[in-house]
């Protein structure tokens, strides 16, 4: 597949693909599927800002890629401008209960870039991000926010985000994690850490039909894909994973 087979659209202007949108294989682990915030709000983002929410497809009109945003007043007296420890949990919050209150937004946040597994390592979530970047400028905003979930992350559990968001590579200087070295190579800057960016709580029974593991053992759990170990309280009966994500911000 080449990126010049592409077209890369709103969902605002082709409202068709609106049934297919979530039908799109992707990659996200089993347990990624089950987190709070997202089970009550994700689903109402391409109803609520088809304008943001970005498709590309193929020559043939096969959905390839998506790309999920919302805008959201983040200047407002009550946030004061500053980017939730909560991250994507509370941006997504913040995005539709200010939709429903009609409040001004001023920001744009990025929610989601998901590419169909046979089109992964192609270029595609480059041209994704670069398309967000354009939509929400054209749409007259000039700050695009994400709390980015970075790509190797999975592959140190154990390592501090703290640590691992801020690491760059000697040669360059750019950021050690594939995922947030495209952000900065687009033009973001790396502000912060969210601690607590996403919360997915379950009962021990359903973490071990999401992941397959035991979940036998009091502690942390590492859990294939997870950012961080999963904590696991066997005389409760549950396990809670609170993962960390990173904010990044795109001036426009």
């Amino acid at each position: 597949m080449h990126l010049s087979e592409l077209t890369v659209t709103t969902l605002a202007e082709r409202p068709e693909y609106a049934d297919r949108l979530w039908g799109m294989p992707d990659s996200w682990a089993a347990f990624m599927l089950h987190d709070t915030a997202a089970n009550a709000c994700f689903g109402l983002v391409p109803e609520l800002f088809p304008e943001y929410v970005l498709i590309a497809t193929d020559r043939d009109g096969e959905l390839v890629a998506r790309g999920l945003s919302a805008p959201f007043a983040l200047t407002s007296p009550k946030r004061g401008g500053l980017l939730p420890d909560r991250g994507w949990d509370a941006v997504l919050l913040w995005a539709v209960a200010d939709h429903r209150r009609g409040d001004t937004p001023d920001t744009v946040t990025a929610l989601e870039i998901a590419i169909r597994p046979d089109a992964q390592g192609t270029g595609l979530s480059t041209t994704l991000l670069t398309a967000m970047r354009r939509n929400a400028a054209a749409r007259g905003f000039t700050d695009l926010v994400a709390p980015v979930r970075p790509s190797a992350k999975h592959q140190e559990p154990d390592t501090p985000m703290s640590d691992y968001a801020f690491r760059s590579r000697p040669a360059d200087g750019l950021p050690h994690d594939p995922w947030l070295r495209v952000h900065v190579r687009a033009g973001a800057t790396i502000e912060k850490v969210a601690p607590a960016s996403m919360t997915i709580p379950g009962s021990l029974p359903e973490w071990r039909t999401w992941t397959g593991l035991p979940f036998d053992t009091p502690g942390p759990v590492l859990v294939p894909g997870a950012l961080v170990p999963v904590h696991c309280d066997v005389t409760a009966g549950v396990a809670v994973y609170v993962e960390p994500n990173v904010w990044v911000r795109h001036r426009l």
